[in-house]
């Protein structure tokens, strides 16, 4: 007998959007955002060029059931927007608590989006945690922002290595603790 867990995402509703969980059709949008140097090159794992199936297999990935990390699409169709704006993931840790990751596409910059998805994740805690972390590349100021203004705490200074810059990049880390 096969025993399969299937585990579920919510769908998160805000003002102008719904976090859903990807799908296949959303790989077209996302190596068009991710594929694009200046969202790259704010995270640690998207190489660049993106190299081709890389966004299928992302969401192949973001949609198995023996998956370590949740990755919810902006949506906008519900409001007459796109059905893709960025993307938004919780990671499980130990000691239930979660890593936070997000990146917006460009042309959605400066929009409050990234805010607004951090902020519904955060209060939705779908993952049931106790802890959020987050870290931004310490020439990424705007993301630092939303983090501090989604009531995340500064911890330090790190490093990690971004794989379009192929180099390590100084970071800070946030944290926020969740009910």
């Amino acid at each position: 007998m096969t025993v399969q867990t299937i585990r579920t995402q919510p769908v998160i509703e805000t003002a102008r959007f719904d976090l859903r969980p990807l799908r296949p059709s959303d790989a077209g949008l996302i190596a068009l955002y991710s594929g694009d140097y200046r969202v790259a090159s704010m995270t640690r794992s998207i190489p660049h060029p993106l190299p081709p199936g890389a966004a299928e297999a992302f969401v192949a990935r973001a949609v198995s059931d023996d998956r370590t990390e949740d990755v919810w699409a902006m949506d906008a169709t519900r409001h007459g927007g796109p059905e893709l704006m960025g993307v938004v993931a919780l990671e499980r840790m130990d000691r239930d608590q979660s890593e936070l990751g997000y990146w917006v596409g460009p042309a959605f910059w400066n929009t409050g989006f990234a805010q607004e998805a951090v902020r519904a994740i955060a209060s939705a805690n779908p993952l049931a945690q106790t802890a959020m972390f987050a870290s931004v590349f310490q020439d990424n100021a705007p993301s630092a922002r939303v983090l501090t203004q989604c009531g995340f705490a500064y911890l330090g200074d790190a490093e990690a290595y971004s794989v379009a810059r192929g180099a390590k990049v100084g970071t800070w880390t946030y944290s926020r603790k969740l009910d």
